[in-house]
């Protein structure tokens, strides 16, 4: 018996570390992305693409930064 008890302790513990860690992940991923994303000029042509200042919102247009402002 008592190794039944220790054997469902470890595995509630490892249970609720998992959780954590997703809990963790998700939180980061949400910050990363509730900020706005804005490029240099010279950044959006190292990615790839090309600063389109003449169009609405200042856009990146193609690349790595594809559809991101131009500051």
């Amino acid at each position: 018996m008592p190794i039944r008890r220790i054997l469902a302790s470890v595995i509630a513990t490892a249970a609720l570390a998992g959780l954590g860690l997703t809990s963790a992940a998700t939180a980061t991923a949400a910050t990363a992305q509730g900020a706005p994303s804005y490029v240099t000029p010279s950044q959006c042509r190292q990615g790839g693409g090309e600063p389109r200042i003449d169009l609405p919102g200042n856009p990146c247009v193609g690349g790595t930064y594809d559809g991101q402002s131009v500051d």
